[in-house]
């Protein structure tokens, strides 16, 4: 009777479960249908492209949580620069080199700055995924991307502004390039000037900026800290308990820093993920760090016993909250266009975008079959038309360029076919903006970690150059070494394109020379037989 009554049992529970499925599968269905029906199913094209709301809800989800480390990860990087804070902005009597001397009044402001980039990145990412999904019809995720972020923040103005260019000019460069960028879709030139540069550069290239991005992400300032600066070998190995606040520098307890080996777990965590195909693997080692930085009075707090550390904690607290954007929005200058780096900075970006944006919007159509036999996919005009246009109103909000994200490709292996996946991504930005103070609060040995793995994810391109091929192999190598080396990824985009542009007059020049000497022979060959005809002595007939 025991065994029956088991048996009894496991057959209820065994038919709950089979009618509580058929009942999530029949409404389901009933809500799939109503929407397809619906004038938003229609505008989609649900039907037609064998797709349905859940599916489309699935898709959205997957890439939104694959792609949501941007909006502390941009914020981070572009707050390295200072925005729009200078020593004006530093507590106490002191001199302008205090903006990298740890100054309280100066890491206030960088703090405030960091929340307005928090904003103004989930903004862009919801105008510009939303556009994407009304105009195009198709499910990408768009937010500011990794690389010009970078850029901006350790080329352009410098690490606390240190640099060539004012944070104002950088973004009125942005705004510019944006414009220009948005031109060239309208004329439908994109992907023709793409073609123009050789493939093992452009292949190089994105390599090139993922092994800048993961060397920031080693450093001290905005990664993990395990790189330091070194009077002899200029960098080394540090991820010391003290350090130089003014160089740098390790003070002593080499490889001792508990932030590092918890930013080293974040990274495993991340790591492990992705090796088994783990959705969202990304936020989830950012994740655990954060939460562990957040308890106080502990070595690896976020929010350490000093004014800044409590400013920063009873911001924390408040969990919910609607930040405005203050300090970095619509404060662009055009008056800096006179100096030479503004131009060599527009060229570049325009250079990466032409290459970078472009690429991968393409290379997302072709995962998702949306390539016809001409190479060409459905609503792709409007595609290079709105991240064009992202790229300008993220410059007036503060941010960089705004590109298609590959994460997009994690939606199109759910069954993402439309617009409405980017639409709904779009609106997990727009929820996203209601919880500011928490995502202002993630540490950079949380999103080094991130940073890292973006190169990893980067760097796979280079299975694509023929290393076999000098003439190719070697341009890229070198984009790929002075991107990293000399902090800069204009210097590894010129040195590529100079070092293929030379290669290629050399090989121009020995084909010049071969072929006016196989001019010559025939000449001289013409003139013997010339010669013997008439019955003269060549050499003769040369005299």
């Amino acid at each position: 009777m025991g065994r029956d009554m088991c048996g009894t049992g496991e057959n209820m529970e065994g038919g709950f479960i089979s009618r509580l499925a058929t009942s999530y599968t029949k409404t389901e269905k009933l809500l799939n249908d109503a929407v397809s029906r619906s004038f938003v199913g229609r505008y989609f094209k649900l039907e037609a492209r064998e797709s349905c709301f859940t599916k489309e809800l699935r898709a959205a989800t997957a890439t939104f949580v694959t792609m949501a480390y941007i909006i502390t990860v941009n914020a981070t990087i572009i707050a390295a620069s200072g925005g729009t804070c200078s020593a004006r902005d530093c507590s106490g009597t002191v001199g302008p080199e205090c903006v990298v001397k740890g100054n309280g009044g100066y890491e206030r402001c960088v703090a405030k700055t960091k929340s307005d980039l928090v904003v103004a990145t989930a903004v862009v990412g919801m105008v510009a995924s939303i556009a994407m999904g009304i105009l195009a019809n198709l499910p990408f995720g768009l937010a500011p991307g990794m690389g010009p972020n970078a850029y901006l923040a350790f080329n352009l103005v410098g690490f606390h502004g240190t640099g060539p260019l004012s944070y104002q000019t950088a973004l009125a460069v942005f705004c510019v390039e944006g414009c220009a960028f948005l031109l060239a879709s309208a004329l439908g030139i994109r992907g023709k000037l793409a073609k123009l540069i050789p493939q093992s550069v452009r292949l190089a290239c994105a390599a090139g900026i993922g092994l800048f991005i993961a060397f920031v992400g080693l450093q001290s300032n905005e990664g993990v800290g395990l790189i330091g600066p070194n009077q002899s070998n200029l960098v080394t190995i540090t991820a010391c308990k003290m350090t130089d606040p003014e160089t740098g520098s390790c003070l002593g307890g080499r490889m001792q820093n508990p932030k590092f080996w918890l930013g080293l777990i974040g990274f495993l965590i991340t790591s492990y993920g992705t090796m088994k195909n783990i959705k969202g693997s990304m936020i989830y080692g950012i994740v655990f760090v954060t939460l562990v930085s957040w308890f106080r009075h502990t070595d690896v707090t976020y929010f350490p016993d000093t004014p800044l550390g409590d400013a920063n904690f009873n911001y924390f607290k408040k969990v919910v909250g609607f930040h405005k954007v203050k300090s970095t929005a619509g404060v662009l200058k055009f008056n800096d266009f006179n100096k030479s780096e503004t131009w060599v900075a527009l060229a570049t970006l325009f250079y990466v975008d032409v290459l970078g944006t472009t690429g991968v919007m393409y290379t997302m159509a072709e995962i998702g079959g949306f390539l016809d036999e001409k190479g060409n996919f459905e609503g792709e005009y409007m595609a290079y038309m709105v991240d064009a246009a992202g790229t300008i109103i993220g410059s007036t909000l503060g941010v960089t360029t705004t590109a298609t994200f590959v994460e997009s490709s994690s939606g199109l292996r759910e069954g993402g076919r439309t617009g409405l996946t980017a639409m709904i991504i779009g609106l997990f930005f727009f929820l996203s903006l209601f919880f500011t103070p928490l995502l202002s609060s993630v540490p950079s040995w949380a999103t080094g970690p991130s940073l890292v793995m973006v190169g990893v994810m980067m760097i796979k391109v280079v299975k694509d150059i023929d290393w076999n091929n000098m003439q190719e192999a070697v341009p890229a190598f070198v984009t790929m070494l002075l991107m990293p080396l000399t902090y800069s990824i204009p210097n590894g985009i010129i040195g590529g394109i100079g070092v293929y542009v030379a290669l290629r007059i050399f090989e121009y020049v020995r084909c010049f020379i071969n072929r006016l000497g196989k001019i010559r022979r025939m000449v001289v060959k013409e003139q013997n037989q010339v010669s013997a005809t008439i019955g003269v002595d060549p050499a003769v007939e040369m005299i």
